[in-house]
């Protein structure tokens, strides 16, 4: 099912023993658009520390309670290695974060998640307690080259002006994910600050040429008439295949399903 990030924001992620805390931003990798993480704030309970929840470990969401629930242990979360959310993340972090957990890499394989197009992982695979198997850790190399860094906030990347052929056309407004492949499939644009009745449109990830993350810009090859004739956003009606359909026919683009 396709939906916004704005979703998740708040939700609360339940281990198997009780809430680890809220929602408060979602990292995807700039090579595949996959959700990567959720960041998700502790509160109280962990002295107000940021830590991150990948979609490998989740169990199931629970639209109405607004819950996404994982296949963790709060004394696993709190063991885990702390990671500056304020900084990149790097892949250095995260090969600690995922031999932590006993997750595989999702990067350098065929599809989205390495070898499989969703996060399914089997639970079974992973130690009941990886804190207590001391799982070995990289040292850091002091001569190692600049950090490998492909994980962006979905916070930061919300307001980012659209580039299109010929011109501006509007900016960045949301995220709209597949909840069973973790997968970014649009940015949704909102064009009303651009032209006077405006609305808002998706233009679809795969048709994405450039982010530019020091000018605060994301360039597509679609033209200004073809966002501003573009089939219009309604994010309070669930969005359809048909919907997807009728909007890359509109592009002449080939859908991704």
């Amino acid at each position: 099912m396709l939906r916004s990030i704005k979703s998740l924001h708040g939700c609360t992620v339940a281990a198997r023993d009780g809430d680890i805390g809220s929602v408060d931003d979602v990292y995807f990798d700039d090579e595949a658009w996959g959700v990567r993480y959720l960041v998700v704030d502790t509160g109280n309970w962990m002295r107000e520390r940021q830590v991150l929840i990948s979609p490998y470990s989740a169990k199931h969401m629970d639209r109405e309670s607004g819950t996404v629930h994982v296949h963790l242990a709060r004394q696993q979360v709190r063991d885990s290695p702390n990671i500056d959310t304020h900084k990149p993340v790097s892949r250095q972090h995260e090969t600690e974060y995922l031999l932590y957990y006993g997750y595989p890499t999702y990067w350098g394989g065929l599809n989205l998640w390495g070898m499989g197009s969703s996060p399914a992982f089997d639970i079974k695979d992973v130690p009941p307690d990886p804190a207590s198997e001391a799982l070995p850790r990289p040292d850091p190399d002091p001569h190692q080259a600049p950090v490998d860094v492909h994980l962006h906030s979905t916070n930061a990347v919300e307001g980012y002006h659209i580039e299109v052929a010929d011109g501006s056309i509007g900016h960045v407004s949301g995220f709209i994910f597949d909840d069973v492949a973790w997968a970014i499939r649009y940015l949704t644009v909102d064009t009303r600050n651009w032209w006077p009745g405006g609305k808002e449109v998706l233009v679809a990830t795969r048709w994405i040429d450039l982010i530019d993350w020091v000018g605060s810009t994301v360039s597509t090859r679609l033209s200004r008439d073809a966002i501003r004739s573009s089939p219009e956003y309604d994010d309070s009606v669930p969005l359809t295949r048909d919907y997807e359909k009728r909007l890359h026919e509109f592009h002449g683009r080939d859908g991704y399903w």
